[in-house]
């Protein structure tokens, strides 16, 4: 079913700082076609607010397996184009099933190809989850975020029960209105947990 976790963050000063429109590059840890996860994603998508928009990635399936000496100036195009987009992005989003009590290889390796780059560092970053059954994942996907210096949402992560359903009911579920009150719920306090990093990092709009 449905659930959040919310917390409150601190809004001083929280009038200087708008958002005219959020770019959000979301990653599903999933390549299956038929993913809970990437669904998620995509009714994410679907209901987001104005000020935010959300691109979902399509490509850390195409990248090679980390090797560090194919950083610098040998980056593979297609880790290049992954990292531009991260750049590009105000924030991200990432939806990670478990697969045997761990990370999905797929998205641990785009997250390798990361760690001693400049686009991630201090990027808000929000989690979502398609299963109850990912704690494992989670916790060690926490880990991995904070050793790479995110701004990780403290308590925030957007968590509808759709592992193992039947599409149509997946599809039931996506489209009910607590649904997307909960998905838009989350959405929203994101929002403010970006405005609220970039007042700390004094970034200008």
């Amino acid at each position: 079913m449905v659930g959040s976790r919310t917390t409150r963050y601190s809004r001083i000063r929280e009038d200087v700082v708008t958002i005219a429109t959020a770019r959000i590059y979301a990653i599903s840890g999933s390549l299956r076609q038929r993913s809970t996860n990437s669904a998620l994603l995509r009714a994410l998508a679907e209901v987001s607010p104005e000020c935010m928009a959300i691109e979902i990635c399509d490509c850390i399936g195409d990248l090679p397996i980390f090797n560090p000496d194919l950083e610098g100036d040998l980056t593979p195009a297609s880790v290049a184009h992954f990292a531009n987009k991260v750049r590009a992005a105000d924030a991200l989003i990432i939806a990670c099933p478990e697969y045997a009590h761990g990370i999905p290889g797929g998205l641990k390796n785009a997250l390798d190809w990361l760690v001693s780059r400049d686009e991630i560092p201090h990027k808000p970053v929000m989690l979502a989850r398609a299963s109850n059954r990912s704690d494992y994942a989670h916790t060690a996907l926490r880990e991995v975020l904070n050793t790479m210096s995110v701004a990780l949402t403290p308590k925030t992560t957007i968590s509808i029960h759709l592992l193992g359903k039947p599409s149509p009911e997946i599809a039931g579920i996506l489209d009910a209105p607590d649904t997307k009150a909960c998905m838009r719920r989350g959405l929203v306090e994101f929002t403010d947990w970006i405005k609220a990093c970039r007042l700390r990092t004094g970034a200008r709009e």
